[in-house]
């Protein structure tokens, strides 16, 4: 291997903006993965981490090189030393969504691939992977921080680079893997850290299906726009690890996040105090997406089971809808994530169900021809539809199930003759006259809000339903006589029956 010096100094990163945290839900411990796949701890640099959502300082990951500080790695290939800090070629992506995170660097002949990702044993560990997916050996070195590994690492030194003190390195023979993890919490005294089992943990695979499980409490979809459905994972598993937005700067963005908390499992009591001020001072405004902010407060009082409580807000959520606070739609391309989840989620279902009326954008033309379905995306306060569309040669056949209060279902854009009061059925709508042209581009703003090109930042709810007896407006909105009361009411991908 040709001599070679790699600056492994800290800031070398060619991209240090874009990071996904990492973590434990029920646990406090959470942490940051670059793009290149450095872990950096958030808060101090303790094993016991942060507190749960952690606060704007807790939240700043450490880069330092020693006291147990941000994890980096290098990569000893046939060729020379690769640091993926400051590799051209390196690809990342979530793993459908999830907080699973997977980092490719080119070398030789393949790849040396990173994973990462968080589990509950032994008080939590944050699992790094390095899968040798090439024909050759190598060797890996991690720095900057202290990890548990499987086996004592090599004390063979490497050349071609100048490793920081503490630095260890592990073989890694081809097509094979091996396992390190970052301890959440102080290891037993008397523990070999360079002994543990980590082959036994639950791997990549098993970890993104179980956040995909708990996202899919709140709604799911399989749109012929694949990047939709993991941008809403992500969304969700972001909210359950690092909290709503403050409440003071964006109350309509706050309630909406809760209501996302709680969609995907939280405990509803707790938050439906905090909810509380929020609600009342946003109530006072015009925010476009406020009657999805009550109509999400509406949902967390019943899951609390205050059904005053439900019955006080669905009246202002009739309100509400009756004052005409609303945005028109857009196109999903005009969709960005902004600060709050809730507010991106509201957009993405409102898209996809005003009220009663379902696609009310229509068929866009990439989705012509392809089967697609949605689960549990919200008509009311009390009310979802789940939907799968079906082709029969041109025409879009369609099963639908309704849960909760149902309500008259309508498809103005898909099929205008169409309505149905049934809370399940068939049935085959026209064959679609024109289909606006819409490919998916979502982004991540760092702004408070979500921006809609054109609009105010903000969308309105997915749960103002439409009843056909009193005409839709122009703007394809709700109609205010359409808000229903709010009262207590009483997975195969590929299956087309909601049971």
């Amino acid at each position: 291997m040709p001599a070679e010096t790699i600056d492994l100094s800290p800031g070398v990163g060619i991209n240090d903006a874009a990071t996904t945290t990492v973590g434990v839900t029920g646990q406090t411990w959470r942490a940051s993965v670059s793009a290149w796949g450095s872990v950096a701890p958030w808060g101090g640099d303790t094993a016991g981490g942060s507190g749960q959502f952690g606060d704007e300082q807790d939240r700043e990951p450490k880069s330092g090189q020693n006291g147990g500080q941000a994890l980096d790695w290098a990569v000893a290939a046939d060729d020379r030393w690769h640091l993926p800090a400051s590799e051209a070629a390196v690809r990342q992506r979530r793993i459908a969504g999830t907080p699973v995170v997977e980092t490719r660097v080119r070398i030789p002949d393949g790849d040396a691939v990173q994973r990462v990702w968080a589990v509950a044993d032994r008080g939590g560990l944050t699992v790094i992977e390095i899968e040798n997916d090439s024909p050759l050996p190598f060797a890996v070195a991690f720095f900057g921080r202290d990890v548990l590994t499987e086996r004592t690492p090599t004390d063979i030194p490497i050349q071609g680079i100048d490793l920081p003190a503490g630095a260890i390195t592990l073989p890694v023979a081809h097509h094979t893997s091996i396992r390190v993890a970052i301890p959440h919490a102080p290891i037993p005294a008397g523990l070999d850290p360079h002994g543990v089992g980590l082959s036994g943990l639950a791997g990549a695979d098993a970890v993104m299906r179980g956040w995909s499980g708990l996202t899919d409490r709140a709604s799911r979809v399989d749109l012929p726009d694949v990047g939709l459905a993991d941008a809403l994972t992500a969304a969700r598993c972001d909210l359950l690890l690092e909290g709503p937005v403050d409440a003071e700067r964006d109350p309509v963005g706050f309630v909406l996040d809760v209501g996302e908390l709680i969609r995907c499992g939280d405990e509803a009591e707790p938050w439906l105090f905090e909810a509380v001020a929020p609600l009342e001072s946003a109530a006072r405004g015009n925010d476009p997406q406020l009657a999805a902010a009550v109509g999400a407060a509406a949902r967390i009082a019943l899951a609390a089971g205050d059904t005053r409580a439900a019955k006080d807000i669905g009246k202002m959520y009739e309100r509400v809808v009756r004052r005409g606070v609303q945005a028109e739609l857009g196109p999903f391309s005009e969709l960005e994530r902004g600060a709050s989840v809730g507010r991106f989620v509201a957009a993405v279902e409102h898209r996809l169900a005003n009220g009663g009326d379902l696609l009310p954008m229509g068929l866009p033309a990439s989705w012509l021809g392809v089967n697609f379905e949605m689960h549990g995306v919200p008509t009311s306060p009390v009310s979802t539809v789940s939907l799968a569309v079906r082709w029969h040669g041109d025409r879009p056949a369609v099963l639908w199930e309704q849960t909760g209060r149902p309500l008259r279902l309508t498809a103005t854009a898909a099929d205008a003759d169409w309505t149905s009061d049934a809370a399940a059925g068939e049935a085959l709508w026209a064959r679609p006259r024109s289909a606006r042209s819409t490919t998916l581009s979502l982004s991540v703003d760092p702004g408070p809000t979500a921006q809609l090109a054109g609009q105010t930042p903000a969308q309105p709810s997915a749960q103002q339903p439409v009843q056909p007896a009193v005409p839709a407006p122009a703007d394809g909105g709700v109609s205010p006589s359409a808000a229903p009361s709010v009262l207590p009411g009483d997975d195969d991908s590929e299956s087309t029956s909601f049971s």
